[in-house]
């Protein structure tokens, strides 16, 4: 389950997260050559990575920056930009081009931190623009709870989407990442749970006085919880695989 769309196109060109997806695209194309050269990656990784470790002993600072533009693979780049894509828009739209743009670099630092503070004694390198994603995702949630998301459920040969209230997938995400994170230990690697919780976190922290100077409870009652902008409508996709009735 994953979701692909919202309803809610923005009301302007969102130059911020189109450059920030480019940037992102074009900074792991730089690097596609070396992916399969062991020794190669994890000394790229090792010098602009984020290693916890080398943060909590003061040094290694500037991977909280620079391991915000780093990824791990295909799979990893396109799962972020996606998120980036849905999400970064509207929330652009609201805060403004470069608010926006110090926005999302304050999330993903602080997503950095927040892995730091909850594995200080890792030397995994983390790399991913997910933590600053999060904390996008934390804004657009405190913005536009009800704003209208699009999941893709598969389950075997099934597969249907579904509009769901922005609030549902974004709380269950973010509990999804809090469990995970429960789970893990300084040496497992895998899903930087702790910095998506922070970044998160982050984001609705950062985003408050925002949604306070737009009147808070009274911001979602003009604007009903969604984006000020007309919803976008999209052709419905009839399966066909015939139905079989029931005699």
């Amino acid at each position: 389950m994953f979701p692909i769309r919202d309803h809610n196109p923005s009301g302007r060109v969102p130059y911020v997260t189109y450059a920030l997806m480019a940037l992102n695209i074009a900074i792991f194309l730089s690097y596609v050559p070396i992916l399969s050269d062991p020794r190669q990656i994890n000394l790229f990784f090792a010098s602009y990575a984020l290693i916890p470790a080398e943060v909590s002993q003061g040094g290694g600072l500037h991977g909280l920056f620079t391991s915000m533009f780093l990824h791990a693979g295909w799979m990893h780049l396109a799962g972020n930009m996606l998120f980036l894509w849905i999400y970064g828009d509207n929330v652009e739209d609201e805060m403004g081009h470069l608010p926006y743009l110090g926005f999302y670099l304050a999330c993903g630092i602080a997503a950095g931190l927040g892995q730091v503070l909850f594995e200080p004694s890792s030397f995994v390198p983390m790399v991913g623009a997910s933590g600053a994603i999060a904390g996008v995702m934390g804004g657009y949630l405190l913005l536009f709870p009800k704003a209208k998301i699009d999941i893709l459920i598969i389950f075997v040969v099934f597969f249907r989407v579904f509009p769901i209230p922005a609030w549902i997938i974004l709380m269950l995400w973010f509990a999804m990442q809090f469990i995970g994170g429960m789970g893990a230990t300084p040496e497992s690697g895998g899903v930087a749970y702790w910095a998506h919780a922070g970044g998160f976190i982050a984001g609705l922290a950062f985003t408050l006085p925002l949604w306070l100077r737009r009147g808070g409870v009274r911001f979602w009652s003009r604007t009903d919880g969604h984006p000020p902008h007309p919803a976008a409508t999209y052709p419905v996709v009839r399966s066909r695989i015939p139905k079989v009735r029931r005699r």
